[in-house]
């Protein structure tokens, strides 16, 4: 079952505070040609070349500028009961220590319970790709994940240096270890 990002609240709730953190950010800014979320969306209007707009939008941006910048207590709600009868109850009713996932794709599923997560190097596709896993666990088991991804990590030597990094370690005396 695929929720909607609308329905459980999520988009809501970071259109919302986006709108209020990048205000207070620009706000904090020794210098800065805007100064809130509705000077970004103006400058866009005014520069649709430089910003791509006709490529990237800015939909997100307005959307977010129409709302009060607090997040719907209810949309709030509708996350934490959908964390606890979800991912939480999962964990706990199967004595879980972890969740992995290929991909960082759940980690906005357990962002919005405020649920740690960590992704690691697991490999390379057909094309040289790199892509990791990502474990999950509830709140305050941030040592065991570390614990698990780590020991993963010594497993399966995953991580591997970019190509031509020896070029880069020289020319920036980058120890690589």
């Amino acid at each position: 079952m695929i929720l909607d990002p609308f329905q459980s609240g999520e988009t809501l709730a970071m259109l919302a505070e986006f709108k209020s953190s990048i205000n207070e950010y620009l706000q904090e800014l020794v210098y800065s040609p805007v100064r809130s979320l509705a000077e970004i969306i103006e400058f866009n209007i005014k520069h649709p070349d430089l910003e791509k707009t006709n490529v990237y939008g800015q939909d997100l941006l307005i959307a977010s500028e129409m709302t009060n910048g607090i997040p719907p207590i209810e949309a709030l709600e509708m996350m934490e009961q959908l964390s606890e009868n979800g991912f939480e109850k999962l964990m706990k009713e199967n004595e879980l220590d972890a969740l992995v996932t290929l991909g960082s794709d759940v980690a906005t599923v357990l962002a919005i319970g405020g649920y740690p997560a960590i992704t690691v190097p697991a490999g390379y596709d057909s094309k040289g790709m790199p892509f990791g896993v990502c474990f999950g666990g509830l709140k305050g088991t941030e040592p065991k994940l570390i614990e698990i991804a780590y020991a993963f990590e010594q497993a399966t030597k995953a991580r591997k240096p970019p190509p031509n990094f020896h070029l880069l370690q020289q020319e920036f005396l980058l120890p690589y270890t």
